[in-house]
């Protein structure tokens, strides 16, 4: 099949690729608006303990691989009901329980890494700064009576006034998206039902298909010919007959 073929089938239901893209950008549409926008705030902290050598503090490269190691249990202890009981109780405006706290944290870090991101999500992007400041404050002042040793510190506080962007809408890329996933599946769909279309539109099928050439072809008359060429007959009788009747007289 040659590149022109495949214009003409395009062009022949263009109508349907157009509905199926319209339909798809449409409903992206909808659902960007109707999507509830979330924002991200997120404090840093750091784990690092020192050893005093003469009254100066100094670093070790042992400590800094066992700072990195106890990285993994510092994200179970920020998500315990240890601190954040604690931090219910220290910032009642914030108005959420231990397991509402839970399920909006979430703690990372990079590979050998002794940064810990200590990240909440919430509808409101000045709510999730200020709940992700008050969990580093109390993990920070906690830390040292759960775990006997004073090494973390908050490298920084998620800015309470800040214009971000909600992190689960971004209309235009949706829009987009759905452009390309509607026209790409709009196509397939065309092509589908013309390969599943097995009768001939044009004599060059069949002769290609038969592998003889055509003699004659019968053409589809519709109804809008029947009735002009019927008022026609009609038309040529009528002034026939007034001839006629105008003769004999």
């Amino acid at each position: 099949m040659e590149l022109k073929e495949y214009m003409n089938i395009i062009r022949k239901r263009l109508w349907l690729i157009a509905a199926i893209v319209i339909v798809a950008c449409l409903g992206a549409g909808l659902k960007t608006y109707m999507t509830t926008p979330l924002y991200n705030a997120e404090a840093k902290l750091i784990v690092n303990q020192t050893y005093d050598r003469q009254g100066t503090a100094m670093l070790d490269y042992t400590l800094i691989q066992t700072n990195i190691m106890v990285i993994n249990s510092y994200t179970e202890v920020i998500k315990s009901s240890a601190i954040l009981d604690k931090v219910v109780a220290s910032y009642p405006d914030l108005g959420l329980t231990s397991q509402q706290l839970a399920s909006m944290i979430s703690v990372s870090s990079a590979n050998d890494s002794q940064v810990m991101n200590l990240t909440v999500q919430d509808t409101s992007y000045e709510q999730a700064a200020k709940t992700v400041n008050a969990v580093a404050k109390i993990f920070e002042a906690q830390i040292p009576s759960i775990m006997k040793v004073d090494n973390v510190t908050t490298l920084s506080q998620a800015p309470l006034e800040e214009n971000a962007a909600p992190i689960n809408v971004n209309p235009v890329m949706s829009i987009l998206i759905s452009f390309v996933i509607g026209l790409m599946l709009a196509v397939g769909l065309v092509f589908l039902l013309e390969y599943l279309d097995d009768t001939f539109k044009s004599e060059a099928e069949l002769e290609r298909e038969l592998g003889i050439p055509v003699i004659a072809v019968i053409a589809r008359i519709r109804k809008e010919d029947v009735k002009s060429s019927h008022s026609v007959t009609t038309s040529q009788q009528q002034v026939g007959e007034s001839s006629y009747a105008t003769v004999n007289h």
